[in-house]
């Protein structure tokens, strides 16, 4: 066959474009356009939050610090988007995002500046990505922190129908001489643990296998909690721990860490902020409550102690290291404000635990 009558053959039929290869470009545009209100309420000194550029942009004078460190941070939601969509429930996966990452600069002492977004789909739903971007606007206004650009990725083939991803990065800044954690924590300093508004952003491969292989209907009420269903507990927000413990810098002496407890739970993430294996972390269990949905997972799974406290946050969300003159002034503070923590532990020397946490109760 000549190439003539080749390009002839090929150059038959429909126009193919980039539209009818699945990527609207239309669509995208009109999403920026609906979500710029959305965007312009967490709007912060240093930052104008007009998105559409090739770049957000964050002014650092506003800051009014003397000598700064930037801190940064990057996660994202994991399988709980999962759930999310198998329950058409997108009003709080983005604030999810947005803990899961200003949560890792507060516990070094930063403030969150600024904020930004990656949203990659199969087939764009403006309705969907609106819900999303709105959630993730509102954990930005939760840590004051500035929403100032982002991406939203229209990728046929990738993602089967109706799935998406995300990812979130973030800035915070912080003084050099007050940058967590502190290398002198010692023997007989106190460990004060932070509730957690359930699972979190992590396990939830683990949630996920439970509920398939005990065949759990989400629809129905959560066990001793008629108020809620399955999937209203597994689908709370993780909470932000950014103004409280912003609040508590400024107001209290004493703290020398804070760890985030997220996958890995205490017993992985705690023994991150020590600043040498000889320190260890004695954690009594009794000391706070256990919320029923990890003793209902817990049973339900039969998972063992170990395997939960390593994988789960187990209701401690975030945790406070101490020293032990200024315990009582924190735990006095915190009971004016009303904020709920327990004291969980104590630090000790590490002599046999080679993982830096030992486990006891009363």
């Amino acid at each position: 066959m000549s190439e003539e009558k080749i390009n002839k053959k090929h150059n038959k039929g429909e126009k193919i474009t980039y539209s009818s290869s699945g990527v609207d470009i239309e669509k995208a545009n009109d999403l920026i356009e609906n979500i710029k209100p959305i965007v312009k309420k967490t709007q912060r000194p240093g930052a104008d939050t007009k998105i559409g550029g090739f770049g957000g942009i964050f002014d650092l004078s506003y800051c009014n610090y003397k000598d700064p460190l930037l801190v940064s941070s990057t996660d994202g939601v994991g399988t709980k988007l999962l759930l999310a969509i198998d329950h058409n429930f997108y009003d709080n996966i983005g604030i999810d995002l947005v803990a899961m990452c200003v949560n890792d600069l507060i516990v070094q002492g930063a403030e969150p500046l600024y904020f930004l977004d990656y949203f990659a789909t199969g087939i764009l739903s403006n309705e969907v990505a609106e819900r999303i971007i709105k959630s993730i606007a509102e954990g930005c206004i939760q840590s004051n922190c500035a929403l100032i650009g982002g991406e939203t990725a229209e990728m046929p083939g990738l993602y089967e129908k109706k799935h998406f991803d995300l990812a979130g990065f973030s800035v915070g800044i912080v003084e050099r001489d007050l940058l967590l954690p502190s290398k002198n924590i010692q023997e007989g300093d106190i460990v004060i643990g932070f509730p957690s508004n359930g699972l979190h952003s992590n396990g939830y491969s683990l949630v996920r296998n439970i509920i398939k292989q005990k065949n759990i209907k989400t629809s129905l009420p959560m066990p001793n909690d008629s108020k809620k269903t399955i999937s209203e507990v597994l689908l709370e927000p993780t909470r932000i721990y950014v103004k409280l413990i912003l609040d508590l810098l400024k107001n209290i002496e004493g703290i020398k860490a804070i760890s985030h407890i997220t996958g890995g739970g205490i017993t992985e993430n705690l023994p991150r902020v020590f600043p040498n294996t000889s320190i260890n972390a004695e954690i009594n269990l009794s000391s706070w409550d256990r919320p029923e949905i990890f003793n209902w997972l817990k049973s339900l799974g039969n998972i063992d102690e170990d395997e939960i406290l390593k994988t789960l946050n187990c209701g401690i969300g975030l945790i406070v290291i101490v020293d032990p003159s200024n315990a009582k002034n924190i735990s006095s503070y915190l009971n004016k404000i009303n904020e709920n923590h327990f004291v969980i532990g104590e630090i000790t020397n590490n002599k046999k635990n080679n993982s830096g946490i030992t486990y006891k109760r009363d």
